[in-house]
């Protein structure tokens, strides 16, 4: 950029660098999603279709941004962890907030028509971020329990207090009323015995939230002769003898590693989902 006689004005621009070595989860909350839920006819107490757009904007930061590991959905919010090592943008936290939350709102909104094609989109929907450091793998961990934790207990709660408004007839006043000062076991037994609903056969997706996880896929690779190989699955045989009738060449066998960005709706919590991917946590 040309300099002149304003470009003094850059030194009020303050750097504002996340400290190196931690763990960043950058958080994208719905602006005002209750109004656009209502606005727009979501079903209640859970919209499959809005929650699948969600998951949809999410695996496109994803795809854009490598160094995110993991992300965690629930209702209009999603949470992306970043590899511990990363220095995306070197790490300036204006930059990565600004572009993540852009690229997710916009993604949001492209998508819209794909999962809501009967419900045209009024207006714009909005999204705010923040990015938060944690300085350890169990402080990461506690961090998405946390959000489980929370999308189980709203789910229960809502799952309740809509069961009593649109199938018990009830006022929403009088449904918050019902529910003041109940315990999860009463929830439960409520839903069972009012209204014949087994909270725990509901779908995985509304009591566990929606993981997204880059997972590493190893495949091998063959060469002949110097020639650049070509990848193979790892169940797939090669021939040792070429058209011609004569014998193959050894061959060298390469296992390269790609990832995939799987969805899964299930417990992360427990020990069981991060001891059999390791590599979220590593450096």
């Amino acid at each position: 950029m040309a300099g002149s006689k304003f470009a003094y004005v850059r030194n009020f621009e303050l750097p504002d660098p996340l400290l190196p070595g931690t763990f960043m989860i950058l958080r994208i909350d719905g602006h005002a999603f209750h109004r656009l839920s209502e606005e727009h006819n979501f079903a209640k107490p859970n919209d499959e279709r809005a929650l699948q757009l969600m998951d949809h904007a999410a695996r496109d930061v994803m795809t854009e941004f490598k160094d995110i590991v993991l992300a965690f959905g629930e209702s209009d919010e999603y949470s992306f962890l970043f590899r511990k090592s990363s220095t995306l943008y070197n790490r300036r936290e204006a930059k990565i907030l600004t572009t993540v939350t852009s690229l997710f709102t916009s993604s949001y909104v492209f998508n819209w028509s794909k999962y809501l094609s009967d419900t045209p989109l009024k207006y714009c929907p909005s999204f705010d971020g923040r990015i938060v450091l944690y300085p350890s793998t169990t402080v990461v961990r506690d961090y998405f329990s946390w959000r489980q934790a929370d999308t189980h207990i709203n789910n229960l709660y809502n799952t309740l207090f809509w069961a009593l408004v649109l199938k018990g007839g009830q006022t929403t006043t009088q449904a918050h009323a019902v529910l003041r000062g109940t315990v999860s076991s009463q929830k439960h037994e409520m839903l069972f015995s009012r209204f014949g609903i087994n909270y725990n056969e509901l779908a995985a997706r509304f009591r566990k939230g929606s993981v997204l996880v880059r997972e590493e896929v190893s495949t091998e690779t063959e060469g002949v002769d110097g020639l650049e190989a070509t990848p193979l699955p790892v169940s797939e045989e090669v021939s040792e003898v070429v058209s011609s009738g004569a014998p193959r060449k050894a061959s060298k066998k390469k296992v390269r590693v790609r990832t995939t960005i799987e969805l899964c709706h299930c417990d992360i919590i427990g020990d069981e989902f991060w001891n059999a991917r390791p590599n979220i946590l590593a450096d």
